[in-house]
C-alpha cells in the first residue's frame, strides 16, 4: 500500500536553490504565454480548403505539461495551475480588438476549441492529482 502511495505522489526531485526554482517557474509562465501565441497564430490553418485547428488539438498536451513541471517545482498543488491562468489571461488578450480594431481570435468553432483544449485537460489532470486517494482501488 505505501509503495502505491509513493509511486502516485512521487513527482521530479526538488529543485535545491529557490533562486533555481523561481526562475524555472518564471520560465514556465513566460513559456504558458510562448505556447499561447504560437497556439494563436497557428489557429486559423487551412490545409487545401479545410480548416485544420492542430494547434488547439496541441495546446491539450502542452497545458498538461506545463502544469506537471510547474507541480514539480513548486510542490504546491494550488500553485500548478498558475501557467494555464496566465494561458486564460493571455488568450483572453488576444480575444479582446487591439488598438486598431484587430481581433486575433474569431468567433468561430476554432476559438472554441482552442479554450477548452487549453483549459479542460489540466484541470482534468489537477483533479485527478488532488483526488488520486479516491481513485485508487484497492
Amino acid at each position: 500500500m505505501t509503495d502505491q502511495l509513493t509511486a502516485v505522489t512521487r513527482r521530479l526531485p526538488a529543485l535545491p536553490d529557490p533562486v533555481l526554482s523561481g526562475l524555472v517557474v518564471v520560465l514556465l509562465l513566460f513559456n504558458a504565454l510562448l505556447t499561447l501565441v504560437v497556439e494563436v497564430l497557428f489557429l486559423p490553418l487551412y490545409i487545401g480548403s479545410v480548416p485544420m485547428p492542430i494547434s488547439a488539438l496541441l495546446a491539450a498536451p502542452i497545458n498538461v505539461a506545463l502544469v506537471y513541471g510547474m507541480e514539480s517545482v513548486t510542490g504546491r498543488l494550488g500553485f500548478a495551475f498558475a501557467p494555464i491562468v496566465v494561458w486564460v489571461f493571455g488568450f483572453l488578450v488576444c480575444a479582446s480588438r487591439g488598438p486598431g480594431g484587430d481581433i486575433l481570435l474569431g468567433s468561430d468553432g476554432r476559438t472554441l476549441l482552442l479554450l477548452a483544449c487549453g483549459v479542460i485537460p489540466p484541470v482534468a489532470y489537477l483533479y485527478y492529482r488532488s483526488n488520486a486517494n479516491l481513485f485508487r482501488t484497492r
